[in-house]
């Protein structure tokens, strides 16, 4: 395949510009014809037929036959060359990494999850995942010069456009995208985790034509992705959606931010599994109460998140006050925001309705009852997916969006 858009794209000319655009359509609408095309974009049909000609030429665009109409000539229907290239997506989890492969159209080619790894903020654990990715990438049956990006999932605060990452990482004053990028051999991104996982669900997953979306992120931490009229909303450095530091609480649990009273410490994944050890430890039952007691191995979230499932009464009833401490907050975000849809995502999710019940209820206590109207509560339909789809989603479109 000639690689003369990438080219272009590099050098930054008004054609380049163009092109993309063009792709960025295809990528959220699928295939459509010259005229549609032209008329979305709002340029003239010559000039649209010329960039169609040569994206052909370059491999990027397929021309998929003959629309059948109604009368008059039937026009030819374009869309993305599945084959032209391929996107790499990584979601770093507390104890594994998942890893996908789309082709250029999205479609999920390869996909690995619970990938063994420890996530540290170490030098070798960065190194470790590097291998990791490398490893998967020599496995996968594609033309390995054909892989256009890499996005890797980092939590914490992530500066996307500069490629910085100031919680996980930061290790050197160069920008871990660059690092990463030097250690990989392929043009690598990052982005915040969350916002991963808001976008492929906005791709992919529970998003029906909705454009004013909260994803509520409930894994081991806690924080939300914004979608506003359609685009993923990152604020000036990249740092919107830390809901988890809001202070809320007068408690003395001091946060791995190391402030006390956030959302995050009475309100998450960690706050569960802090809240069962204690209460446990305290003499009240669970299934995992042998299990608890031997310390013989760390208790994972995953496990408390099975017992749930099992119908743990202990389990259920902190999940539940999770998730009325939660919807509370939630019911501020709707307040202000006015989503049409609100999103309960991450690992708490996997809970169904033991989380999204106390959630709906606070909400209907807390919000305002004509805003509150507006807005549909749901779960992820990806669940653990979520990160990984995201992070393929956004290695191709960071490619191609302005």
């Amino acid at each position: 395949m000639k690689q003369h858009l990438l080219k272009e794209i590099e050098v930054g000319s008004k054609n380049a510009q163009l092109k993309k655009r063009i792709i960025t359509h295809y990528i959220y609408n699928g295939g459509s014809t010259i005229p549609d095309l032209a008329k979305e974009l709002d340029l003239s049909i010559p000039t649209v037929t010329k960039f169609i000609n040569e994206m052909c030429e370059d491999g990027y665009i397929n021309d998929y036959g003959k629309l059948e109409t109604s009368g008059g000539r039937h026009p030819s229907l374009y869309g993305l060359n599945p084959n032209s290239g391929y996107f790499i997506g990584v979601d770093i989890k507390k104890f594994a990494v998942n890893i996908g492969l789309i082709n250029f159209k999205g479609d999920m080619v390869e996909l690995k999850m619970n990938i063994p790894f420890k996530s540290e903020n170490t030098p070798e654990a960065l190194d470790e995942l590097c291998r990791l990715i490398l490893q998967f990438i020599k496995k996968v049956e594609i033309e390995k010069d054909k892989i256009l990006n890499i996005n890797i999932n980092v939590s914490g605060r992530v500066n996307p456009e500069s490629g910085h990452s100031f919680s996980q990482f930061n290790f050197e004053e160069r920008p871990l995208a660059e690092i990463l990028t030097s250690k990989l051999g392929y043009k690598t991104t990052i982005d915040n985790d969350t916002r991963a996982m808001t976008y492929g669900e906005y791709m992919k997953g529970c998003v029906d034509g909705e454009k004013d979306i909260i994803f509520v992120n409930v894994s081991w931490g806690l924080g939300i992705g914004i979608i506003i009229d359609g685009k993923v909303y990152t604020g000036k450095s990249g740092f919107s959606g830390e809901f988890g530091h809001t202070n809320v609480f007068d408690n003395e649990v001091l946060c791995h931010c190391g402030k006390k009273g956030c959302l995050e410490t009475e309100a998450s994944g960690s706050a569960l599994h802090r809240t069962l050890i204690e209460r446990i430890q305290k003499g009240e039952s669970s299934i995992l109460s042998n299990r608890i007691m031997s310390k013989e191995r760390p208790l994972t979230l995953d496990e408390i998140i099975a017992s749930v499932n099992k119908e743990d009464l202990l389990c259920i009833e902190i999940v539940e006050e999770i998730g009325q401490k939660l919807g509370k907050q939630i019911a501020g975000l709707i307040n202000i925001f006015n989503p049409e849809l609100v999103i309960i995502g991450g690992t708490l999710s996997l809970t169904g309705e033991y989380i999204t019940q106390p959630i709906k209820t606070a909400i209907r206590k807390y919000s305002l009852n004509l805003v509150n109207k507006d807005s549909t509560v749901t779960t992820s339909k990806l669940k653990d997916k979520a990160g990984v789809i995201g992070a393929c989603m956004l290695a191709r479109s960071k490619m191609f969006e302005n």
